[in-house]
This record gives C-alpha cells, structure tokens and sequence, in this order.
C-alpha cells in the first residue's frame, strides 16, 4: 500500500508535517532529545526549531552533539542538562556549545550519562529522586548539591541519589511508524525507552511510515506504544547529517564543513540544503 493508502484508511492519525510537529514546542520548553551523537537523532525536528525561531529552550541529553551546538549557534537555548558532548571520532567537541557555556549564555547543569538517566528514571516511575553508583569522589556531586543517603535497611552504606528530572517534551527519531504513533528502531535504542516515559509529552519523527500489520506480526519490536504518542512527523533522512541505521551513515563532510565555515551566512545555506527542505 502506497503511503497515501495507508494515510487514507486510517481516519484517527496522528501525522503532521514537520513544521506543525515543531510548532507543538514552545519557546522556554524543556526538550529531551533522542538518539547519541551523531546517531538517530531528532535533527530535522532540531533544525526546524532554528527556522521558526524558537527561544529559551532547554535541551535534556546524555550524549549530545550536533544537534546542541547547531542550537547553540542559532541561539535557541539557553539551558542544558547533559552528559558527555562531543561530534565524536575524528570530528572532536562542539565548540558553539562550548563558546555558549564558556561565555555564559547557557547555563549547564553538567551530568555524567548515568546520573541524568538516574533522574529520568525517577521521572518514569513516579519517585522523587533514584539512587545511582559511581558518584563517589566526583566534583559533580557538589556543584550539583546532590543528596547521599544511608542505606534504610541498615548496611551502613551510603548512595548518592538524583532529584527527578521530567521534561516537557520528548523528540525521539525513529525508523518506522504506524499512522497511530506505534514506533520501532533498529539497531540500539540508546536512551529512548527512558526519555520517553520521563517526559509529559512525546513527539516523533520517523523515517518510513508503515501500516499496523507491520507491527502486528512483530509486537515485540515496538518502542514507543501508540497512547504515549501524541503527533508523528515522516522525514526521510530526518537524522542528517547524521546516521540513521540502515538506510544511511554519518555525512561527515558536511559535518566537516560545518565545523570549518565560521560565516553567519553558513548557517542559513546549511539550513537551506537539508533534506526536509528539498525532498
């Protein structure tokens, strides 16, 4: 069935356009962005958010790159929770994130991975705070005013425990999607599962729409269930420059040129040439 079919026999969808999706996320939202890196992340939804020229936003991640500098040299956000940031490999740190925290116009609440997933964690299951390991001798701890608790059932240790960290919106890319907002990926679905049960809201985009047989013979394989979806957006190629497993991988001279050219111009020809844009 073509994807007109499948839209048609369908009347209770939840698909809209990209523009529409983005416009759902208002400025001073608090965003938790899906995907690692440079992989199966939400980057059309993220380069959209600089076209309508949102403001204030905070961005909640483990493991941001791309998708945090680009809004970061756009000016879009100004406070972050994150772990790790880094355009990996090769390519290195994100420097307008850097310059945007060096400089004061993001305020970072800094994380390791594990004590961020920690608070959406406690977010997910209802619970004010969630113990985590490996805190013990970090700096983060301090500049956090993190809490470190006795054992109630008297071992006599102690843990350190994250305050819950609750986002007002999820954007989450995936591979496939039924017009009612049942989702998979393939390959890792690094923090997904997570951010999207942390989260008051939930956004996707998807690079193939496909019908709910699909998901009907294979049940198992859904990530994100339909009732937690509340709108879908189908962007071919939505994770560029991005990979997106495995239909496409990292475009990293595109990444390379968008380290290079410092030109405010850039931008907006980068802008230009996305997918979203010219499919």
């Amino acid at each position: 069935m073509s994807l007109k079919g499948i839209v048609a026999a369908k009347k209770n969808h939840k698909l809209i356009s990209i523009s529409q999706l983005a416009a759902l996320i208002p400025d001073g939202a608090s965003l938790a962005l899906g995907g690692t890196c440079l992989h199966r992340a939400p980057f059309a939804l993220v380069r959209e958010l600089i076209r309508q020229g949102r403001r204030d936003i905070e961005i909640i991640k483990q493991s941001p790159g791309y998708d945090i500098d680009i809004l970061c040299r756009a000016g879009v956000v100004s406070r972050a929770r994150c772990g790790i940031v880094a355009l990996e490999g090769n390519l290195g740190l994100a420097p307008w994130y850097r310059r945007a925290v060096e400089s004061g116009r993001l305020t970072l609440e800094e994380h390791a991975c594990a004590t961020l997933t920690a608070g959406l964690r406690a977010a997910a299951f209802g619970v004010p705070f969630q113990p985590v390991a490996g805190v013990h001798g970090s700096d983060l701890a301090g500049i956090n005013r993190w809490v470190c608790l006795p054992d109630p059932y008297g071992s006599g240790e102690m843990t350190w425990v994250i305050p819950r960290i609750k986002p007002d919106v999820a954007v989450l890319h995936v591979a496939e999607v039924t017009p009612a907002g049942d989702a998979r990926v393939y390959g890792t679905p690094n923090w997904d599962h997570i951010i999207s049960r942390a989260a008051g809201r939930v956004l996707l985009t998807a690079e193939k729409l496909v019908d709910d047989s699909a998901f009907a013979a294979s049940p198992e394989r859904t990530l994100i269930p339909h009732f937690m979806v509340e709108a879908v957006a189908v962007v071919p190629d939505g994770g560029w420059p991005g990979s997106c497993w495995p239909w496409y991988d990292v475009d990293y001279a595109e990444l390379e040129c968008y380290l290079a050219q410092q030109d405010p111009a850039f931008l907006q020809r980068h802008l230009d040439g996305a997918p979203e844009v010219n499919s």
